[in-house]
């Protein structure tokens, strides 16, 4: 017996142990930078030809890797240490039972069987730690191929729909609960052009194939022909920081370790004072060469994050976006908004009156969007039906009638006169106007809940999203089953893809935005955090592949769109 306790005892500490090593690969402390810091000094001190901020990247990954596998080093011969205590268990219990020795085929089978045990022990601690080291780069990757670039702020509720024009100059529309529907200027973020010529909430926005006219649809109950004339605003010259970049590197690194020490940074929202306080002490000028360089400090206690300022010849622009590490995965609350000084869209020019308005629903009116042409409008509204219009005349061509419950979204074809309706019904069905005596309909079913969008591709493809939260990619030629489905653990909402590159953008409930190619593979997840991303669930996705500065916008009901830039060379790198 007292051998019997020992052993346990001596089992159970190397299990507490063993727990009290975490796996986490964000884990730091001073004595592993202390340790790590000689290594790194003498790599830093190498001549290389990669960039210094890249370096330091790879130099931080590789000394995470360390850390993690020497601590599965250390638990391996912990584990090895607890088989052997537990194989010494055994026999001692052997003896006792049966009063004799075990037989070596006894004593054998209870130990492999044991030895078996804690090796998918073993097994399993090994996949979940390199699961999670695999996870860490394919979040930097994701981060480096996915960059907010704009925030698009000015609208008082919830943007339902965002869209970008096809047509010279290019602007992005915006559809709001507000009554609102607003252009921008994509490079600036500036309003443009207000209108406000509905009643009731703008649900969905599209622009013309080749004239300067814009389509939305509202609550209430119709849908709103428009043209707009604008000019986008010159973007204004930025002070060339260039020469002083590498001098205040050189600093940065010890700078921020200084702060750090000094208890500068505070990951507790309630602590975020002490940031403020630190403002006012690190207002820092030196000199580059004959250049006079004023460096500003500005802390931003709610964003926790710090913006570095270079002051040269007068003119003011930022030069680094410091963001406090550990923050990443926040989250943040459903009340956290944008902050908005004053109504943005007040300055710009607005639209009361439309051009033409399209009324025959009797219900709310969801959606719209142009035929190829452009000479003709098609409408889904909550009445269960969707209206083919004249835009010329604003006559009803055909009503569309099947659907058993309200429509969701309503889509064209770029190129021939397919149009494909979603519904609550958990259908969506194509509608074929080629044949102008006759149009025909199929019925596309698989989905469980609402389908909240069907989009056309290339080629004879179609993609639903839908609240039962799949994404379905479907083949024209063969309705009966999907021929990929994409699972997901958020309600998607309105899809849009990447025509070129057949890429899937997914806006979640759940506020993430993910992509996919149409094989079904994941291709990475927009950053969101408590200081960039959105703060609630994302309605609509919309791509521009064609667009220098932001090829995909986001909208959701935090009041904002925004505005990404996508590198899809290095995603379908990655995959």
């Amino acid at each position: 017996m007292p051998t019997e306790s020992a052993s346990c005892s001596t089992a159970r500490q190397a299990k507490q142990k063993r727990k009290s090593h975490s796996l986490s690969i964000r884990r730091t402390n001073s004595s592993e930078q202390e340790r790590t810091g000689l290594p790194r000094d003498m790599l830093e001190g190498q001549d290389s030809k990669l960039p210094s901020s890249v370096r330091s990247t790879l130099l931080e990954l590789f000394g995470q890797i360390e850390r993690e596998f020497e601590n599965l080093y250390i638990e391996n011969l912990e584990l090895r240490r607890e088989i052997d205590t537990l194989n010494e268990r055994l026999a001692a219990e052997g003896q006792a039972i049966d009063g004799a020795e075990l037989s070596k085929g006894q004593l054998k089978t209870k130990a492999s069987h044991s030895t078996s045990q804690l090796s998918q022990k073993l097994k399993t601690t090994y996949k979940a730690s390199t699961s999670k080291i695999v996870s860490s780069f394919k979040t930097t990757t994701s981060r480096a191929a996915c960059q907010l670039v704009k925030e698009y702020i000015g609208h008082r509720d919830g943007i339902w729909d965002v869209s970008v024009a096809r047509t010279q100059p290019v602007v992005l529309g915006t559809a709001s609960a507000d009554h609102t529907a607003l252009l921008w200027s994509i490079e600036m973020g500036k309003c443009l052009v207000k209108y406000a010529g509905h009643v009731g909430s703008v649900n969905s926005i599209k622009f013309h194939p080749s004239e300067q006219l814009a389509l939305t649809a509202s609550g209430d109950q119709t849908a709103h022909i428009w043209r707009y004339a604008v000019q986008l605003p010159t973007p204004q010259p930025v002070a060339d920081t260039s020469a002083v970049q590498e001098v205040w590197r050189q600093h940065l690194l010890g700078f921020w370790g200084g702060l750090r020490k000094l208890g500068a940074f505070s990951h507790s929202r309630r602590r975020n004072k002490r940031c403020s306080m630190v403002e006012a002490r690190n207002v820092s000028s030196l000199r580059a060469g004959a250049l006079p360089v004023v460096f500003i400090l500005e802390f931003l206690p709610a964003r926790l994050s710090v913006v570095l300022h270079v002051c040269m010849s007068e003119a003011v622009c930022p030069l680094l976006h410091y963001q406090i590490p550990g923050e990443d995965e926040v989250e943040c609350s459903d009340k956290d908004e944008p902050d908005l000084e004053g109504d943005v869209s007040s300055d710009c020019p607005t639209l009361r009156v439309p051009l033409t308005s399209l009324k025959s629903h009797q219900g709310v009116v969801i959606a719209a969007d142009w035929l190829v042409g452009g000479k003709q409008a098609v409408t889904a509204s909550w009445d269960r039906t969707a209206n083919l219009y004249d835009v010329e005349t604003s006559e009803l061509v055909h009503s569309l009638t099947g659907h058993d419950q309200e429509l969701t979204h309503c889509c064209t074809h770029p190129t021939q006169r397919l149009v494909v309706t979603s519904s609550r019904d958990t259908t969506f069905r194509l509608w074929d106007f080629r044949d102008p005596s006759i149009h025909s309909v199929n019925v596309f079913q698989g989905h469980t809940d609402t389908v909240t969008s069907a989009v056309f591709t290339v080629g004879d493809n179609v993609v639903s999203g839908s609240d039962d939260r799949t994404v379905k990619v479907w083949d024209l030629k063969n309705m009966r089953s999907p021929i990929a489905t994409i699972r997901t653990d958020s309600a998607i909402n309105r899809i849009n893809v990447c025509v070129g590159q057949k890429i899937i953008a997914l806006p979640h409930d759940n506020r993430q935005v993910r992509l996919f190619d149409m094989s079904g593979v994941r291709l990475a997840r927009l950053p969101r955090s408590s200081r960039q991303g959105h703060r609630r669930m994302v309605c609509c996705s919309a791509w521009s592949e064609d667009h220098p500065v932001c090829n995909l916008f986001t909208c959701g009901f935090d009041r904002q769109a925004i505005g990404w830039n996508i590198n899809i060379p290095a995603l379908l790198q990655e995959k």
